[in-house]
């Protein structure tokens, strides 16, 4: 089956999804010739023009607004009528990423995604939308502001982003069109280059998200942190989880994240205690791992200890 490469586009409602792409077709290096699609799940105030294009004749502009139009059966047949080779598809800002996944065809892969958002508006977003938002940063690769003032902070943006991810770029676009660089440093709460690095207890989720995001960074640490224990039969013998309940979005969004600790007295470990573990870190390669590696702590010692007063931790 042959591959469809698909640019994803996400956003809220004139977030300038529609201009970006409208610009990306105009350009003549990504003009090279194959017949794309532009898929539209949202009718915005922006039109493309086809005509604009190098080429535009090798492009057909499907917009379909009403939900009942995400089906496979409608992608696979706008994409034979277009007699397109790929797919730039601006998705609707209030449905979520795994309505499209249930339903994007066979051999569609998606090459890039990229969010746009209104410097002005997105905060607003944030808080009254929270995990729609945070299910497009969640999967975005690059965070585009635009309609940027000269002068304005950008921490608040940069922190909504970095609750969620450490790896996603932020680039801000400034009303004259000019675009800059998020080049703001995340120093961490904890030092790594203390002999045992001493995570407080409202850290931890940070700890996870930056050794997950950057292994590297941990390798042979020694840390001591509070964990919530976790063991069962799906794990293998003479290993536990240690780890916290976080909350990734919302009250209503928790899930347990954790590393994998080895331990000859893993046995002997309560499921559901609540134990100060410290563990060395040794990274490895496994499939359970997004970027194909990950941290996998050697445990030198766990003690008994109260649970902390806030159980809940958060990615920020």
């Amino acid at each position: 089956m042959k591959e469809i490469p698909v640019y994803l586009f996400l956003g809220f409602l004139d977030s300038g999804k529609t201009k970006f792409i409208q610009d990306t077709m105009c350009d003549r290096k990504f003009q090279d010739g194959e017949r794309t699609l532009c898929l539209l799940f949202e009718d915005g105030d922006e039109e493309l023009d086809p005509s604009a294009y190098q080429g535009g004749e090798g492009c057909t502009v499907v917009v379909a607004s009403g939900k009942e139009k995400l089906t496979t059966r409608f992608l696979e047949d706008s994409l034979k009528k277009a007699k397109a080779e790929r797919v730039m598809l601006e998705y609707n800002g209030m449905w979520t990423l795994a309505e499209l996944g249930k339903v994007l065809p066979r051999g569609w892969q998606i090459y890039q995604i990229m969010m746009f958002a209104d410097a002005n508006s997105f905060e607003s977003y944030n808080n009254n939308m929270r995990q729609l938002v945070y299910d497009k940063l969640n999967a975005t690769e690059v965070v585009f502001f635009n309609r940027c003032k000269k002068g304005f902070d950008p921490m608040p943006l940069h922190s909504i982003v970095r609750a969620v991810g450490r790896r996603t770029g932020i680039v801000y676009e400034y009303e004259d069109g000019s675009y800059e660089n998020d080049t703001i440093e995340d120093p961490l709460p904890y030092d790594l280059s203390a002999p045992v690095v001493e995570i407080a207890d409202e850290d931890f989720g940070l700890l996870y998200l930056d050794a997950m995001d950057k292994p590297q960074n941990y390798a042979g640490k020694t840390l001591r942190f509070k964990a919530l224990t976790a063991r069962g039969p799906r794990l293998p013998k003479g290993t536990f989880v240690g780890g916290r309940f976080a909350m990734t979005c919302c009250a209503e969004d928790i899930q347990y994240v954790g590393f994998l600790c080895r331990w000859p007295h893993a046995d002997t470990v309560k499921n559901k205690g609540w134990y100060t573990v410290t563990a060395e870190v040794k990274v490895e390669k496994g499939d359970m791992f997004n970027s194909g590696e990950g941290p996998i702590l050697l445990v030198k010692e766990v003690a008994s200890a109260k649970k902390p007063q806030e159980e809940t931790v958060t990615f920020y």
